[in-house]
């Protein structure tokens, strides 16, 4: 594993920091950009690219939701489904992020994955329908590790699910929303604590206070 330099580190602080503000305005109760962070990162390595890619895949992780927070529309927060017009107001926030990521002087790169993180790999994704490998394959690793987090931690409007049912969940959508490639690299990966999904660790502190009590 290559190391990144101290400049890079000082500036993943500096973006950790939006990071926070940003999960806090998702209504995220632990810390969702920083894990995907480390996902995309371990995920880059498995396909063997180099620190150029892996360094802008990480701040893009830490940024990618950026536009949302900048959009500011309450009805992110609510517990309900959105409705169809605020449905077409939120895929704005891709193009809007991909600005802010500029204004804040983040590389190019880093500003077309947070423009292209919500692209699919049937051509079904916004803002530009992009398919296939016309998705770069940075993007394609940050859609599957941004979904798998954002299934794993409880959100206004639905519960946390299990590792096991995120991880059937990608499976069944590996084709539709996601590069099988991608996917099948994910599913393989093991022993990181950003896998473990929020509903289960719950579960484990429930258990050990009856245990006590």
């Amino acid at each position: 594993m290559g190391n990144f330099s101290a400049k890079e580190a000082n500036s993943d602080e500096r973006i950790l920091k939006i990071a926070e503000t940003i999960d806090e305005f998702e209504s995220y109760r632990h810390p969702h950009a920083a894990r995907i962070a480390v996902l995309t990162d371990t995920l880059a390595q498995k396909f063997n690219l180099g620190l150029y890619d892996r360094y802008s895949l990480r701040q893009a992780a830490l940024v990618h939701d950026i536009g949302e927070a900048v959009m500011n529309r309450e009805y992110i927060k609510n517990n309900r489904k959105l409705y169809d017009d605020e449905y077409l107001d939120l895929q704005r926030h891709p193009v809007i992020g991909e600005q802010e990521a500029a204004k804040r002087g983040l590389n190019r790169t880093v500003q077309l994955l947070v423009r292209w993180h919500h692209e699919w790999w049937n051509g079904f994704g916004y803002p530009d329908a992009l398919m296939h490998e016309q998705i770069p394959l940075v993007a394609r690793i940050l859609r599957v590790a941004d979904t798998y987090s954002a299934l794993t931690d409880k959100r206004p409007y639905r519960s946390a699910v299990s590792s096991a049912e995120a991880r059937r969940r990608l499976s069944e959508w590996a084709g539709i929303e996601f590069d099988p490639k991608v996917v099948k690299a994910f599913l393989s990966l093991e022993g990181l604590k950003e896998l473990e999904s929020y509903s289960e660790q719950l579960r484990i502190t429930n258990y050990e206070k009856n245990a006590v009590s």
